[in-house]
């Protein structure tokens, strides 16, 4: 039974991809979730490890990466990706730890690729702003904070195979702004197919020189959800991933209340007399804002007024 299945599979090698494809779907398990996309079965069917041996990149040696050490999953492989992305798509998919170069034939280029630890995952759509080789790394106040030895580099750690952005570096914006986030190559291949960054995405350097050599600036990245869904719209981690957010002393308008005083600080309250009605003429082309006199006191009257007036025996005047 063994001959025909091998007579078989020459005689047909020329149908259609698509049978092919389902033919190797059975022996690979290797599944893509999303809104547009389908499952991702390998098309080659075996990992080449021949690409992570050392290279000579310039005038740097990159060293071979162990890859017995590199789960398959998390090697360079062609896969079938169907999805309504052009060419040239970047797909990253931090919840199974893989990054899809789109080729437009319903397959992609995945690539392992290692993201943000707990606290720092974002998704959303972003475009390649830019790409750099061995760019200068500059670590980021808050990242000096945590780590006071890198102080050393706040004016920037000069590029090489040592630095944390590795061979290459993708520069993302999204909505025309750079929140930091970048795809790089980077020395600690370990890392890769885990949560150890700080939103970055982090690339074996071979896999990422060869990202770098395929992507056009421009290029629209995605990067899915937590659930490996497209996103909707850009999210972002907390900006207060150390700790917690300090606490402003800004209160709501509708929360204000008025404060409470004790009614023993309250002043008692005293009732002035009735001001007295001034008499007198005023002369008002004048314009004087001068009182008119008071009259003077007149002598207290012990007999009945005559006229309106003190009888002049009674008042001894």
């Amino acid at each position: 039974m063994l001959q025909p299945s091998r007579h078989f599979l020459r005689r047909f090698a020329v149908v259609p991809a698509l049978l092919a494809v389902a033919l190797l779907a059975g022996c690979v398990e290797s599944t893509v979730t999303g809104a547009t996309s389908g499952a991702a079965a390998p098309v080659a069917g075996k990992v080449d490890d021949t690409v992570y041996a050392a290279q000579k990149d310039g005038s740097i040696t990159l060293p071979a990466v162990p890859v017995e050490k590199v789960p398959d999953q998390f090697q360079r492989q062609t896969v079938r990706y169907v999805t309504d992305q052009p060419k040239g798509t970047i797909i990253v998919d931090p919840a199974q730890k893989f990054l899809y170069f789109i080729n437009g034939d319903n397959t992609a280029i995945r690539y392992g690729i290692g993201v943000g630890r707990a606290g720092y995952e974002w998704s959303g759509e972003a475009i390649v702003a830019s790409k750099k080789p061995y760019p200068t790394w500059y670590p980021p106040k808050e990242m000096i904070a945590r780590k006071p030895e890198l102080a050393k580099w706040a004016n920037g750690q000069p590029g090489g195979p040592n630095n944390p952005l590795g061979a290459r570096a993708l520069y993302l914006t999204s909505g025309g702004k750079d929140y930091g986030y970048r795809i790089h190559g980077s020395p600690e291949w370990w890392t890769i197919g885990k949560n150890a960054s700080s939103g970055c995405i982090r690339m074996i350097h071979q896999d990422v020189i060869d990202l770098f050599n395929r992507a056009e600036v421009g290029a629209k990245v995605i990067v899915l959800t937590a659930d490996s869904k497209f996103p909707t719209k850009l999210t972002l981690p907390s900006p207060h991933v150390d700790g917690p957010a300090p606490v402003k002393a800004v209160a709501k308008a509708a929360e204000v209340k008025a404060a409470e005083v004790p009614a023993a600080a309250i002043p008692a309250l005293v009732v002035l007399p009735t001001p007295a009605l001034a008499t007198g003429s005023a002369t008002a082309a004048s314009g004087s804002t001068t009182a008119p006199a008071a009259d003077k006191a007149e002598p207290v009257c012990d007999k009945p007024l005559v006229n309106g007036a003190c009888p002049k025996d009674a008042s001894g005047g």
